[in-house]
């Protein structure tokens, strides 16, 4: 096991997620964020069933960032319960692994 996390975020469009991908790489929250321009939702959300276009991003960072990432990342989005995991990232290559940890701030 590393000490890697990807943080995983759903936003209501393209212009949102670069926002948010900007504000918590440029933080040195995370080391990379990957965009993924759009996905189709499908979710119950005050009791009826609800389908969205979505862009999601795949934050790339370390476990002692995740909380405050994902604060930051509460802040600025614009869902009132946005969807962030954190999953852990068990294997990688050791030189991508030690440039993500590096970019991160300490």
């Amino acid at each position: 096991m590393t000490d890697i996390r990807f943080i995983y975020v759903t936003a209501p469009n393209m212009t949102e997620a670069r926002k948010l991908a900007q504000k918590i790489v440029e933080d040195r929250l995370a080391a990379c964020a990957n965009i993924f321009p759009e996905m189709e939702s499908m979710y119950w959300w005050e009791g009826k069933l609800k389908t969205a276009t979505e862009a999601v991003i795949l934050f790339k960072t370390r476990a002692d960032k995740v909380e405050d990432a994902m604060a930051l990342i509460r802040h600025w989005h614009s869902y009132s319960t946005p969807c962030i995991l954190s999953f852990p990232i068990e294997k990688g290559d050791a030189p991508y692994l030690e440039w993500l940890s590096g970019e991160v701030r300490r």
